[in-house]
């Protein structure tokens, strides 16, 4: 029987209700700890420490540049405010929108001796440009026989699922490039590691990229040191030890994976969790060191199970640490569908249920 307009307009959630759900993120951000040997810190969002680090660099290195799309009055995510007033139009600027065209400036950028940051407003709209990265930049020194480089160009890029993003705002790209030699792709997972990761890509003398969690802008806040410092790219950190399993992620699912351990934990299995951290080249050693301890591995990311980094990690594992593993390695991935369909996000995401299920799984083998 059709139920009344009347009824179905009692019955409706209020919209209050509706928008305090849509509010409601996936995961529980976990801060990092400063260190103490980096003296004084102030609170900043992953937003600011982004601005913070790339101010830092165009202070220190009179060749340093900064353009991209809107990038002049500080971005979509005021990621680059201020920049422009305090170092002028010439070394801050806006590009057209033409991603192919940003990336081919930057080669050329660097190629000349500058030190080169472009922006890709979203991830989603890197593939434009992805001649220009792939074929181009990450193959200028090995083509020219190091006559010439464009190592100095480094590639930011908004990146991952925000709740509402939907088809075009919600991607992650990374496995995109990981076939690729001659690129480094980095992913932080908090303010600290942003700001230190960024200073070592921008000083770093081969092209990278950098992607940013864009859903971490502003929810991930730390107290995060003032001065310059840089975290070594392609060395994974161990965030806690453990002896059951090794639960490896990156970027926001990082935070998922911190209260699997947690809910874990409760069931007394011991989880041993890692941020990859650099996505290509990656640090193979001290991965395969976790598992050949633990004998389980449960690797989860946003972007779809097929092809992805997992897939690579799952592989090299499986060779490696073949006599030590207890259980068939685990993936908990986003699905083989086009990321993100909007309003069905919460089911497509690895959610913390998901990875637990298959954490169980794993220790039930």
């Amino acid at each position: 029987m059709a139920l009344s307009l009347r009824h179905l307009i009692l019955t409706a959630p209020k919209c209050s209700s509706i928008l305090t759900r849509r509010r409601v993120a996936h995961f529980t951000f976990f801060k990092d700890q400063p260190d103490p040997s980096l003296g004084p810190t102030k609170e900043m969002n992953l937003c600011q420490t982004i601005q913070n680090a790339i101010d830092i660099t165009l202070g220190n290195d009179h060749t340093a540049i900064v353009f991209g799309e809107d990038v002049a009055f500080g971005g979509v995510f005021r990621c680059t405010t201020e920049l422009r007033s305090k170092y002028g139009a010439d070394r801050v600027f806006n590009t057209p929108l033409c991603e192919q065209g940003i990336i081919g400036f930057g080669i050329g950028a660097a190629v000349a001796g500058t030190t080169a940051i472009a922006e890709i407003q979203f991830a989603d709209y890197i593939f434009p440009a992805y001649d220009q990265i792939v074929n181009e930049a990450a193959k200028y020194r090995y083509r020219s026989q190091n006559l010439f480089n464009c190592g100095k160009l480094t590639i930011r890029s908004p990146w991952g699922a925000v709740g509402h993003g939907a088809l075009y705002h919600s991607q992650s790209p990374e496995s995109q490039f990981m076939h690729t030699p001659g690129l480094k792709v980095v992913i932080p997972r908090s303010a600290i590691e942003a700001k230190g990761l960024l200073l070592s890509c921008i000083k770093d003398d081969n092209p990278c990229i950098f992607f940013e969690p864009k859903i971490l802008y502003r929810s991930a806040k730390e107290d995060v040191p003032i001065k310059e410092y840089t975290i070594p790219l392609s060395k994974a950190q161990i965030i806690q030890e453990g002896s059951d399993v090794t639960l490896v992620s990156w970027g926001t699912q990082v935070h998922v994976l911190r209260e699997v351990a947690q809910m874990a934990a409760k069931e007394n299995i011991s989880c041993e969790l890692i941020d990859l951290r650099t996505i290509v080249p990656w640090d193979v050693d001290t991965i395969c060191q976790s598992v050949s301890k633990t004998g389980r591995l449960l690797i989860s990311h946003e972007a779809p199970i097929t092809g992805g980094v997992g897939a690579e990690i799952a592989a090299t594992v499986g060779k490696e640490c073949f006599l030590n593993l207890e259980a068939p390695v685990e993936r908990v991935c986003g699905y083989d569908i086009h990321p993100i369909p909007h309003v069905f996000e919460p089911f497509y995401f690895p959610s913390k249920w998901r990875c637990l299920e298959a954490l169980k799984r794993m220790m039930n083998f």
